[in-house]
C-alpha cells in the first residue's frame, strides 16, 4: 500500500492562495522531485481544473516558461492524475481519472494500488481525507509570508488534534522552509 502524502504551498500565516507563494524555479524543482517520488496526483475538482486550464499548455510549448516550470509541466502531463468531484464527471486532460466511488473507498482503493504514493495538492480535500484518517505524511512548504488573508489550512476545522512527527526541515535558498511531518498513529 503506498502513502498518501499532502502537500502545499502556504504562508506562515496559513494562508494557502496559490498566489501568494514564491512561485521561482526552486519551489517548483522541490515540487518536481515530489512528483517524481509518487505514482499519482490527487485533486479535488477546483484544484484539477485550475491546473489543466495551465499546465497543458506549458508542457505543449505554447507557453513562455523557465526550464524548470517546463520539466514540472511535461512531466505532469504523463502523471496520473485523480480527481475527486460530485459535480463533473468528464476528466479530458491526459491520464485523468475520475474517483467516483465514495471519498473513503475512491481514495484507499488508489492508495492500495500506488504502492509509489499519492500526491494531495488540495487544501479542501486535504481536510475531508484528514478527517477520514487517510493521509499519512505531509510535506510542506511554508513560506517567509504573511498574507493576512484566507483561504487558509483547514480552516473547516477537524474532529481532534493530529499528532505528528518531524522528519526533516529543509530551508531553501529563497527563505521558503520545507517541512516534512509523518503521522503518529
Amino acid at each position: 500500500m503506498g502513502r498518501l502524502t499532502f502537500t502545499i504551498n502556504l504562508t506562515l500565516d496559513g494562508c494557502v492562495d496559490h498566489q501568494e507563494g514564491i512561485a521561482d524555479d526552486e519551489t517548483h524543482a522541490f515540487f518536481t522531485r515530489l512528483m517524481d517520488e509518487s505514482g499519482a496526483m490527487l485533486w479535488g475538482r477546483v484544484t484539477y481544473e485550475m491546473m489543466e486550464s495551465y499546465w497543458p499548455a506549458v508542457a505543449r510549448g505554447n507557453v513562455e516558461a523557465p526550464p524548470a516550470i517546463r520539466e514540472w509541466a511535461v512531466k505532469l502531463e504523463v502523471k496520473p492524475k485523480y480527481v475527486v468531484s460530485s459535480t463533473r464527471r468528464d476528466f479530458l486532460w491526459t491520464n485523468s481519472h475520475h474517483i467516483a466511488e465514495d471519498l473513503r473507498t475512491g481514495v484507499q482503493t488508489l492508495k492500495d494500488a500506488t504502492p509509489a504514493g499519492v500526491l494531495l495538492c488540495s487544501g479542501k480535500l486535504a481536510t475531508e481525507l484528514d478527517r477520514l484518517d487517510l493521509i499519512d505524511e505531509y510535506k510542506l512548504l511554508v513560506h517567509p509570508r504573511i498574507a493576512g488573508h484566507g483561504p487558509t489550512l483547514y480552516q473547516g476545522g477537524l474532529p481532534s488534534t493530529r499528532r505528528l512527527e518531524l522528519v526533516s526541515a529543509t530551508q531553501l535558498r529563497n527563505g521558503v522552509v520545507a517541512m516534512h511531518y509523518r503521522r503518529e498513529r
